[in-house]
């Protein structure tokens, strides 16, 4: 999908979006499948790096909705790819394979943006906190199914390569929205320099894309090598 029109820090911003998630996921590959055992990505400095990326590209994604021709097709499109990505790690691991992943997450949260974009301000901010309290509260809590997984409800057993349900996570896609609406009325840049042709920002226009792709070059490679 085409944008209306292009904001170059926003690219600039999700290149460097994209540049963390590329550096986490190898570190992972790297502990997961080379033997790394020093690398920790359950916290510290790689978990915060996973979590800021994912984090840039909720609400990155958020604020480009405004910019976007067809929020309905583009969210289509994204879903699509999330169900690729469901179907090649089922096979690759059908016990922990991705069934709610970021894709899922943003896929659906383009589609939910006509409905939140007729909100005022306010009540986006109040949405956006509840949403965080509730995935919060929903973590501690145990069902017998799985069924509502899209909602931070899990059975204790439940395990995915990659989780980002509704809850908390839309209260950063709804932040991004807040601040789409403070910084970008007009849809301006905000900054006097030309930030789009540069190698950054070409990740970020084409993030998607890297996305689907650098995890199984990754995964060629470390097989080739070991």
């Amino acid at each position: 999908m085409v944008p209306k029109k292009r904001i170059g820090e926003i690219d600039f911003l999700r290149g460097i979006a994209i540049i963390l998630m590329i550096t986490f996921h190898l570190l992972y590959d790297l502990k997961e499948f080379c033997g790394w055992e020093f690398i920790n990505y359950k916290k510290g400095p790689v978990f915060f790096i996973g979590k800021t990326s994912a984090l840039m590209f909720i609400t990155i994604t958020a604020i480009s909705c405004s910019l976007s021709r067809n929020n309905i097709k583009r969210g289509l499109k994204i879903l699509f790819f999330a169900l690729i990505i469901t179907v090649v790690t089922y096979f690759y691991d059908p016990k922990n394979y991705i069934n709610f992943g970021i894709l899922h997450f943003l896929g659906i949260s383009v589609l939910l943006f006509p409905f939140f974009n007729r909100f005022p301000s306010y009540l986006l901010a109040f949405l956006a906190i509840l949403s965080i309290i509730l995935g919060n509260l929903f973590a501690d809590l145990n069902l017998s199914h799985n069924y509502l997984l899209a909602f931070r409800l899990t059975s204790s057993t439940y395990q995915s390569l990659d989780y980002y349900p509704l809850f908390p996570y839309l209260g950063a896609f709804l932040g991004g929205m807040i601040l789409k609406r403070i910084f970008y009325p007009k849809n301006k840049s905000l900054v006097k320099i030309n930030l789009e042709n540069n190698f950054i920002s070409f990740l970020g226009r084409h993030s998607l894309v890297i996305y689907l792709i650098h995890q199984p070059i990754f995964l060629l490679i470390i097989e080739i090598l070991t």
